[in-house]
């Protein structure tokens, strides 16, 4: 997204209690989003360059008390709640580091400081790609799941206006307007694709969604939504509700036969993303009282399908029937039924 619109809603999230964490190469705008808003909200910001920290310097120093020791604040604690606390470059902490401030993400406390009531968090790391070896904070879910992930590309007329008003020489402003496909490496993997959706992430989004208008849910709705809960989650979400269209069970398709499915090749990649996920959690004594129906049901869906989207229900019959497990002699026998089709093998042997 561009930085205007991570702007915007890096603010939303705040105000709603929750944490946005912005994603961007160096130099892409993120500590200017961070001031931006606090000028804004006439809130002092906080920058705590967390690459440069030690654990002591984030959590405050111990003290001897009178009978017990103590943690004093550390020099970076707010007075108050009319302030942004900023943690820039967590990509780059040190685990210590990082595994300290969990209690602020978590709590809004370190030790028995409390931050105070309306503080803001927010926070910035550069994208997982291969400049930085970032592989513990990618895979730590209880780490990232406390963010929204706000991905922020460079735009060209957006960076050239910034460019102006900062004094950027004629020379680069120049090369730039000419050549923007080099503003910014193309060397960049989403980190959104390592959430996985949870009872927590969905009470984070609800606390967003409450923040924004119709025409706010309509224009951020997915873009929030796989910042929390990941890109698949989102999609469904996005087009079952906030896009008014209704996406079929996989009961219905399955067992039932009985469905109306709309005509959006979105929808139709979700419903087979539902039919995977129901076949994948289906116990084996009711696979196989329903083994027949199921194929009987897929092969309708078949004719309703295009055939590239039908194709990844039939990939994953084929792994299933070849892993071994309690189910698979039941997967291998609804691929047989399939194959009776003559449309089926067609789709097989065409794709």
């Amino acid at each position: 997204m561009r930085v205007e619109e991570a702007k915007y809603l890096a603010r939303k999230i705040m105000e709603a209690g929750e944490i946005p964490l912005l994603v961007g190469h160096f130099g892409v705008g993120k500590t200017d989003i961070a001031k931006d808003i606090a000028r804004e909200t006439n809130r002092k910001l906080v920058v705590l360059v967390l690459s440069q920290m030690e654990p002591g310097d984030l959590i405050g120093l111990p003290a001897r008390g009178e009978d017990r020791t103590v943690f004093l604040k550390p020099d970076w604690w707010p007075e108050d709640g009319n302030t942004i606390i900023f943690l820039d470059e967590i990509n780059r902490a040190h685990r210590s580091v990082r595994n300290a401030i969990m209690q602020l993400l978590v709590d809004k406390r370190i030790h028995n400081h409390v931050l105070p009531e309306n503080a803001w968090i927010m926070a910035a790391m550069n994208p997982p790609d291969e400049e930085y070896d970032q592989a513990e904070l990618i895979t730590d879910p209880a780490f990232i799941s406390r963010f929204f992930i706000l991905e922020i590309t460079p735009d060209t007329k957006e960076w050239l206006d910034w460019a102006e008003r900062t004094g950027v020489v004629e020379e680069v402003k120049r090369f730039i307007r000419d050549y923007p496909e080099f503003l910014a490496s193309e060397r960049t993997l989403s980190l959104k694709l390592s959430l996985k959706p949870s009872p927590r992430s969905w009470y984070k989004l609800s606390n967003v969604l409450k923040t924004l208008s119709e025409e706010d849910k309509e224009k951020y709705g997915y873009v929030l939504a796989a910042g929390i809960v990941g890109p698949e989650a989102a999609k469904a979400f996005y087009e079952s509700f906030l896009q008014k269209m209704k996406i079929p069970s996989a009961e219905e398709v399955l067992l039932k036969g009985e469905y109306e499915l709309p005509k959006d090749v979105h929808v139709m990649n979700t419903l087979v993303l539902r039919i995977i996920a129901y076949l994948e959690r289906m116990d084996r004594r009711t696979l196989q009282e329903h083994s027949l129906t199921i194929s009987k049901n897929l092969v309708k869906l078949s004719g309703e399908l295009p055939k590239e989207i039908f194709y990844g229900i039939l990939r994953y019959l084929v792994d299933a029937s070849h892993r071994n497990d309690e189910k698979s002699d039941l997967f291998d026998k609804i691929l047989e039924e399939l194959s009776q089709e003559e449309r089926i093998r067609n789709f097989a042997r065409e794709i």
